[in-house]
């Protein structure tokens, strides 16, 4: 397959599952066979210019949109270290920001720092939080309910109600939040 054939390949079946769109539905949209379609995206065969128009204008996206090669997944190493986190509490309660939110992949990633005996109340927010215990005990106050987490257990709940993480000990208690959000 020559390398134009397979950037085409990849961006048409990617753009059509990001889209959650089968290939009757592309077919349906652009004028273009379903058998064309599915011989575009295993590289069989090398669409027309004219084909692609079709498919682009079917799709509402931009012709460039099937030339372009596709991003090499990039690597991104972090230390916590060297971070300037945002301080709350009196600088008991510590949010570093790990891989802030990304429209496209609709969550976002922070480790916190909460100092022994302290704990900070959360307001209702957005979205569903998994939050993955670190070091220390952690009780987390969800409208009443007391759960305890410990190093290597996780919580996920909703976030639509305020919510409080509690350090009853005398350790330093670290904790991941991920937080993802819906459509």
């Amino acid at each position: 397959m020559e390398f134009i054939q397979k950037v085409i390949a990849d961006n048409l079946a990617q753009l059509r599952k990001k889209r959650g769109l089968s290939l009757d539905s592309v077919a349906e949209l652009t004028g273009v066979s379903k058998a064309m379609l599915a011989q575009i995206e295993n590289g069989k065969s090398n669409p027309t210019v004219t084909t692609l128009w079709k498919i682009a204008n079917g799709l509402h996206v931009s012709f460039s949109v099937f030339l372009k090669e596709t991003d090499k997944p990039q690597i991104e190493k972090i230390n916590i270290n060297q971070l300037n986190p945002l301080i709350d509490d009196d600088g008991n309660y510590l949010v570093y920001s790990l891989f802030p939110f990304n429209p496209e992949k609709k969550f976002e990633v922070f480790t916190v720092d909460l100092k022994p005996g302290f704990s900070h109340v959360s307001e209702k927010h957005l979205g569903e939080e998994y939050v993955l215990i670190q070091r220390g005990v952690l009780t987390l106050d969800i409208q009443g309910e007391k759960f305890e987490l410990t190093p290597d257990e996780t919580i996920k709940f909703n976030a639509n109600t305020e919510h409080i993480y509690i350090n009853s000990t005398d350790e330093l208690v670290r904790f991941y939040i991920i937080i993802s959000y819906p459509d």
